[in-house]
């Protein structure tokens, strides 16, 4: 009994495995053959969105193409209206133009008398012009005539300028010649009388060798007044005569001697100290110095010295040679000078 009881339960759990499996099976041909299918929908779904994605982009293009057509048609009308604006503006014009010639023609018939007659005026005034300008043409060839024979005239003036330069140009080395040469003549004339004053101050040292009141300073003698004169006073006296007479001598032996090309003169001149003299005679010491100098000339004219070679001047107070204030000045200051010089 037991035995069959446990053959039962055996059959009894063997009974539902079978079962199970064949379930689980069944579930799992199921959930395959649905997976099938779903991939097969993703397939044809995902062709089909391809499919349209390319329809899509080519309807794009088409739409972009149309678009482009539609601006190039309506660029053309554009411009096709345009053309027709001008045109018809330009036919305007035309008309108008025309209009014009028609009312222009309408008149120069009418005045087509009045035109002949400006015609003949014209033709008249033509011929006139041309008279005019026949004469033009004569008085220009008489202008380029006249304008050959200034050319000629020029080219000779150029040929005695050139002429004149070349004289002058020797002309020019002449007188450089002669400068020099006058220069060199100058020299040695100044030399010669450099010489020949030499020649006098040694002639006056030797003459008045024994006066302690004559003085030789550079190329001037200088004579205190009081060897001529007495105070205030433009008279020689006995003792200034007799040293006159002196100078004189060996003035008239030196003017035998210089050539008389040589141009030399000897100048008197005379001077006072600072004390102001006022009298009726010599109103200043300008007047006093100058009537000395004079006295002195006149004395050497009188002693036969050309008249032409003697020069008296006045310095009055204005050229001292010492200037202090003490009698010992005043009295270098009163001199008579001697110089001997070129004129």
């Amino acid at each position: 009994m037991a035995s069959v009881a446990a053959g039962r339960r055996a059959r009894g759990r063997m009974d539902y495995w079978p079962g199970f499996v064949d379930a689980l099976s069944t579930l799992l041909l199921v959930f395959t053959f649905l997976t099938s299918v779903f991939m097969l929908a993703q397939f044809f779904l995902a062709q089909e969105i391809t499919g349209r994605d390319t329809a899509l982009v080519r309807l794009n293009q088409q739409i972009t193409e149309l678009t482009e057509l539609l601006a190039l048609e309506r660029g053309g009308r554009q411009s096709v209206e345009d053309q027709l604006a001008a045109l018809s503006s330009s036919l305007t014009v035309a008309e108008q133009e025309r209009a014009r010639l028609q009312a222009s023609l309408d008149a120069a018939r009418g005045a087509g008398g009045d035109i002949a007659g400006r015609i003949t005026a014209a033709q008249r005034e033509t011929e006139e012009q041309r008279r005019i300008s026949d004469r033009a043409l004569a008085q220009v060839e008489l202008l380029n005539q006249q304008i050959l024979a200034l050319r000629r005239q020029l080219m000779a003036l150029e040929q005695a300028l050139s002429a004149s330069e070349a004289r002058d140009t020797e002309s020019q080395a002449r007188i450089a010649d002669l400068g020099r040469r006058l220069n060199v003549a100058l020299v040695q004339r100044v030399q010669e009388l450099s010489r020949y004053r030499s020649d006098f101050f040694g002639r006056l040292r030797e003459i008045l060798s024994n006066r302690a009141d004559i003085r030789i300073v550079g190329d001037r003698f200088v004579f205190s007044s009081e060897v001529f004169f007495a105070p205030g006073s433009a008279e020689l006296t006995r003792e200034g005569a007799a040293e006159i007479d002196k100078l004189a001598q060996a003035l008239r032996e030196l003017n035998a001697q210089i050539p008389p090309e040589i141009g030399w003169t000897l100048r008197v001149d005379g001077h006072t100290d600072r004390r102001p003299i006022r009298t009726v005679q010599f109103p200043s010491n300008w007047e006093l110095s100058a009537a000395r100098a004079i006295s002195v000339v006149r004395l050497l004219i009188d002693r036969g010295i050309p008249a032409e070679r003697l020069v008296a001047a006045g310095f009055g107070e204005f050229q001292p040679i010492d200037a202090a204030d003490n009698d010992q000045a005043f009295a270098r200051n009163r001199r008579i000078e001697l110089r001997l010089t070129d004129r």
